[in-house]
């Protein structure tokens, strides 16, 4: 599977974006998916994951109640709304695919990342 995300930008502290991910081919509903982060000079982390059919989702601490994961598996997208925007939340994010299925990974495949940067 192939991932594209896109989405990302410029926002205010206390803004929303929201990313999409694009999957190609005609499996994408047996992946679980979930969106990661860098933020610059930090290892990578995970942000929220969502299983095949959108049943059940997983977020990180750091982002709960305030970014959502859902999926669209007629459209082959997977997408990340999130409000109440801070500074801390500026990295590049990744989607990512796993054939586990499930929310929490592992994940197998990797898109290029979409900048998201929060200005204070």
């Amino acid at each position: 599977v192939q991932l594209q995300a896109s989405g990302g930008g410029v926002v205010q502290a206390g803004g929303s974006l929201r990313l999409s991910c694009a999957a190609s081919g005609r499996t994408f509903s047996i992946y679980g998916m979930g969106w990661h982060r860098q933020a610059p000079g930090k290892e990578r982390e995970f942000v929220a994951g969502i299983s095949q059919r959108g049943g059940t989702t997983y977020y990180a601490d750091s982002v709960k109640g305030r970014f959502t994961i859902s999926r669209d598996n007629a459209k082959n997208t997977v997408y990340l709304q999130m409000i109440s925007l801070k500074p801390e939340d500026t990295a590049v994010y990744y989607c990512a695919a796993g054939v586990s299925g499930g929310p929490y990974g592992p994940y197998n495949y990797w898109g290029q990342g979409t900048l998201v940067t929060v200005s204070s």
